[in-house]
């Protein structure tokens, strides 16, 4: 009897204790802080996840034009300065135009040449044709007389020579007016050669936008694109008003996107 009496004694001041250091624990924030911690709760549902892929790259024009000159030669005059608006046909530089101005005078007078050449193997041919008709009714009447024993051999045979010869002077006399057709034609195509290189001189706009970038200036010596050159890149021509962003993706992140995904385009500040 008397150990339960102790055991309860034992007991009942442990709790008194315990009770006192929870008070002093809760009083002294040893268990908690003492506020209420307020959580959310939301119903599960179905989401879009937006997923943004990074990469660095340029803003350039749709539309630029590289300008290079068909010809070779010296810069005498040029119109434009980097940053100009100009429209399309608007006169851009010249290449000096005396060698060309040359080629051409040089390409009429043999064009002339040839023409007079024409004409006189022209005249050759129908004066061949004239002394063939007389020839062949000359070999025909002696053949004739030949025949009825009229003439002898030898004059039988000399209109015979005649004539044959007479042949073959229209034959030689239609293909020198040939050959002389086919160098009034080559003239020709040489003056028209000359005549484009001339114009080729002046450059022209062939749109219109902005300078974007010229590479010259007045008195610089160019070179005309060709099959085997690219020739002098003068300048360029952009138009700004339809741009376009070129960008590099990681082959990491291609794969992640898509056509007709949205876009978020940052351009860094440009100072000046």
């Amino acid at each position: 009897m008397k150990k339960n009496k102790k055991k309860l004694w034992i007991i009942g001041i442990a709790a008194v204790i315990l009770l006192v250091v929870l008070a002093m624990g809760k009083k002294k924030g040893w268990f908690g802080n003492g506020t209420e911690i307020k959580v959310s709760v939301e119903t599960v549902s179905y989401r879009n996840l937006v997923e943004t892929v990074a990469a660095n790259g340029k803003i350039q024009p749709e539309t630029e034009v590289k300008i290079t000159p068909y010809i070779s030669g010296e810069i005498v005059a040029l119109y434009v300065r980097e940053g100009d608006e100009v429209s399309a046909g608007d006169l851009l530089a010249i290449v000096d135009p005396e060698l060309y101005i040359t080629a051409q005078a040089r390409a009429m007078a043999s064009l002339n040449t040839t023409k007079a050449n024409e004409a006189s193997a022209r005249a050759r041919l129908a004066q061949a044709e004239a002394q063939f008709k007389n020839s062949e009714l000359n070999f025909y009447r002696t053949q004739s007389l030949w025949e009825q024993k009229v003439i002898s051999n030898s004059e039988f045979e000399s209109a015979e020579a005649n004539y044959q010869v007479a042949a073959a002077e229209v034959d030689a006399a239609k293909q020198s007016l040939i050959a002389a057709e086919y160098n009034v034609k080559s003239a020709e195509a040489n003056v028209k050669e000359a005549n484009e290189n001339l114009t080729k001189t002046k450059i022209y706009a062939p749109i219109s936008g902005t300078v974007s970038l010229l590479n010259i200036e007045k008195g610089e010596r160019v070179a005309g694109a060709s099959t085997f050159s690219a020739g002098t890149e003068i300048l360029r021509i952009a138009n700004l008003a339809a741009m376009e962003v070129n960008v590099e993706v990681n082959e990491n992140d291609i794969i992640r996107v898509e056509l007709n995904d949205t876009c978020l385009i940052e351009v860094d500040a440009h100072l000046g």
